[in-house]
């Protein structure tokens, strides 16, 4: 049996580290399988050599994580713990700064490649299941840059392809139907802007939310531009879009190829391009997975269900 110990950053902080009545603490224990022991200022690990190992970088990082953002979720550890079991770096990376004083974090090993290709490329493609911030990432990206004004406005597109319905046979004008569909590029924005500042920027066109449509035979310089569930554009709306890009513009295309709502005689765009593109070493290529998931935990059971 090895024997390591990590020191405490804090004492305060080793309640949300181990969690009430030491939940957490009985789940590290048991899912790494080493003995844990606090002496003092300094924890004891004990057990074989990689199970220590993992359970040193977990608890260094758990801690830091409790001094920065002041809480850990029973979630957070489990993801956590996932990481280090697949020897993947917990996640630590620099933060997405949006207004105010709101940082977006990257959670997993997964979502701090994909934010740091986004910091690096003018044109990254994200693939990954539901619940893994492919888009969320993106915008909070795009917000930071317009904040900086390193860009003029941003641009979130969404081809209008629905899951098994019809948008015309909903009530209202062409914009009461499209906007809807819309709406979860509306809840990021809203989530990492204040109200007001969102409306403003809107109605300035600094922030422009629109289906794929709308993008022919456009030029977009100095721009954000995001495609969402790329997985159902076609070939050709694909090439449409990816050729928008103008002068000092950055380009994401996320999605899911695993939910494609397609007619079965068209083939998703987003497939097309990352087999097409591969080679060209300017752009960036990141593909998440189920343990990247950050939404409830019944999400990633949900998809695993589904695989």
């Amino acid at each position: 049996m090895h024997e390591t110990t990590v020191a405490v950053i804090e004492s305060k902080l080793l309640f949300h580290v181990f969690g009430p009545s030491d939940e957490n603490l009985r789940r590290i224990r048991q899912t790494l399988g080493v003995k844990i022991t606090l002496d003092g200022n300094k924890i004891i690990l004990r057990g074989d050599q990689d199970a220590i190992r993992r359970a040193a970088s977990l608890l260094e990082q758990l801690q830091k994580q409790a001094a920065r953002e002041g809480y850990i979720t029973a979630d957070d550890v489990l993801r956590a713990i996932s990481e280090v079991q697949q020897d993947r770096k917990i996640s630590d990376p620099k933060p997405i700064e949006v207004f105010g004083s709101k940082q977006v974090r990257p959670k997993t090993a997964g979502q701090a490649i994909y934010v740091e290709e986004l910091r690096r490329r003018e044109i990254v493609f994200c693939v990954g299941p539901a619940g893994t911030g492919k888009t969320y990432l993106a915008v909070a990206k795009s917000v930071e840059s317009l904040k900086n004004e390193q860009v003029k406005k941003i641009v979130l597109v969404r081809p209008a392809v629905e899951a098994g319905e019809s948008l015309g046979f909903l009530p209202g004008d062409l914009q009461a139907k499209i906007n809807p569909y819309l709406r979860p590029l509306f809840d990021a924005l809203a989530d990492m802007l204040e109200r007001d500042l969102l409306k403003k920027y809107m109605e300035e066109d600094r922030i422009e939310v629109i289906p794929l449509a709308y993008m022919r035979g456009r030029t977009l310089n100095n721009a954000s531009i995001i495609l969402d569930e790329a997985q159902n554009t076609t070939t050709a709306q694909m090439k449409m879009f990816l050729t928008r890009m103008g002068d000092a513009s950055t380009i994401v295309v996320c999605g899911d190829t695993t939910q494609i709502d397609l007619t079965e005689n068209k083939k998703s765009g987003l497939i097309d391009a990352l087999q097409r593109l591969k080679n060209i070493t300017e752009i960036g290529f990141v593909k998440l997975d189920k343990s990247d998931i950050v939404r409830h935990k019944l999400v990633q059971k949900i998809v695993n269900a589904y695989e």
